[in-house]
């Protein structure tokens, strides 16, 4: 089979595998044996399964069509060894991730899983024909290679750096026709303001749940009440329920009340960022936790409402006249902690800095800054945070970019960073080449008559290092 050029799979990813590959528990194979059958490759201590391969082709083979690109088995398999020999190297150098950080990375996978199904845990476990618990308990060993060979990787390129002339240098080897086409970009800055919520409303929320909790109490079904009354979009048409849950998962207020629960025990009514919660403790098992919980939301009513947005009306007012600059109206007034601090500056998760390409940005930003000017405010727009709580903002455009070839002069950090890249992956190039001539790799061809972009084969007299 003919190597198809490609962008390479850097890792294999291990929380597709498992959902979409079968897990087969083998003995390692002993130095020097034949490849047993049902094993693809030997890579030091580490086997690469043809379940693994299959499984990991099918779940990525749809990724890449939707993207119009292809994928050939030979890929994932190049991708496999790859991993497998960072992991070895790992255990070789003494590279561990602890098991709290391989907790974190599951509950946030499984978090962003569940959201496919709505929320709704049953679909889920339907769908994969395992419960939760099992879900996460096959998850965490994916996990735990899949932070391993990062890790690993990290510390094969961490000191690699590029200078000044070395960006200018590399940025002089592309090709003209290949220099990247940088879409219009803009820089915000926003000042957020929250409705009140009157006390009458929460003590009303208050007394909601303790009357819930009362006639729970009586012996009406926790489940029935969640379903009718719960706000929470993830477990309401669940009956409320959340297995498996383990420190971490949720909000530090919810764990405090949840893990001091006895089993069948409900607790008071108690208030997080999402609202107000009671909570009926299933199971525990150790530091695992099943439970139902009804969440209901204080309601901001019209008023306070209206006046969120006149108090943001005035503080628009006060900038445009000038009588306090943007930069200290954010310090005065703004109410987002994650921005208040950075004089409101917005910052672009998937890159980092503050520039955000505006074919990315929420329609609702996008049509909030459409005909501001730079340096300009927008008008007041009702917005809702990560906690899906309602606020007014407005946003000032900070400076705003043409789509233009990118250039030393406008794009100096995206040319670093690509520069960066570049040498990180000269230097990884170099470790591996180093690597496969001193490790044991066997691969059975059996499976996949392979053309690599790497010679994993070698002359098979060098693999018999580490």
């Amino acid at each position: 089979m003919t190597h198809m050029k490609r962008t390479t799979l850097k890792f294999i990813n291990l929380f597709t595998v498992f959902l979409f590959g079968s897990i087969a528990a083998i003995a390692q194979p002993g130095v020097g044996g034949t490849v047993a059958e049902g094993i693809v490759a030997v890579v030091g201590n580490n086997i690469i399964l043809k379940s693994e391969v299959e499984g990991s082709f099918e779940a990525l083979e749809a990724q890449y069509r939707q993207n119009g690109l292809t994928l050939e088995i030979c890929d994932v398999v190049e991708d496999q060894l790859m991993e497998k020999l960072l992991l070895h190297h790992a255990e070789v150098d003494s590279v561990i991730v602890d098991d709290n950080e391989v907790e974190s990375n599951v509950n946030r996978r499984l978090e962003a899983l569940l959201g496919q199904f709505g929320g709704d845990i049953k679909k889920l476990e339907t769908y994969y024909g395992k419960s939760m618990a099992e879900i996460r308990e096959e998850m965490k060993p994916l996990m735990r290679n899949q932070l391993t060979a990062q890790r690993m990787q990290y510390s094969i390129t961490q000191n690699v750096e590029v200078t000044p002339t070395e960006v200018q240098e590399y940025f002089a080897t592309i090709p003209k026709d290949s220099v990247p086409l940088i879409n219009s970009e803009v820089e915000m800055a926003q000042i957020v303001i929250y409705p009140a919520i009157d006390e009458e409303e929460e003590q009303y929320v208050i007394d909601k749940l303790k009357d819930f909790k009362q006639r729970i109490l009586e012996g009406r079904s926790f489940a029935t009440m969640a379903i009718l009354y719960s706000e929470d979009p993830g477990s309401q048409k669940n009956g409320g329920m959340y297995e498996g849950i383990k420190r971490g998962q949720f909000v530090k207020e919810f764990e405090a009340v949840a893990f001091n629960l006895q089993p069948g025990e409900v607790s008071d009514p108690f208030r997080t960022v999402y609202g107000y919660h009671i909570v009926q403790l299933i199971a525990k098992r150790g530091e695992e936790l099943d439970l139902r919980h009804i969440l209901i939301k204080p309601k901001i009513s019209d008023v306070n409402l209206n006046e969120a947005k006149n108090a943001m009306d005035s503080i628009r007012m006060k900038i445009s006249r000038g009588d306090v600059s943007f930069e200290d109206a954010v310090d005065l007034y703004s109410e987002d902690d994650g921005t208040r601090y950075n004089r409101g500056m917005l910052m672009n998760p998937q890159t980092g800095d503050t520039k955000w390409d505006v074919s990315t940005l929420d329609r609702s930003v996008f049509y909030a800054i459409q005909g501001v000017n730079v340096g300009g405010i927008s008008e007041p727009v009702l917005w809702r945070d990560d906690e899906q709580k309602e606020a007014f903002r407005i946003i000032r455009v900070v400076s705003r970019t043409e789509p233009h070839q990118a250039n030393m002069q406008q794009d100096y950090g995206r040319l670093q960073a690509m520069a960066l890249q570049h040498k990180q992956g000269k230097e990884m190039d170099r470790w591996l080449k180093e690597k496969i001539n001193h490790t044991y790799i066997r691969i059975n061809n059996e499976y996949y008559n392979c053309t690599f972009s790497r010679d994993w084969n070698n002359d098979g007299t060098s693999n018999r290092g580490e």
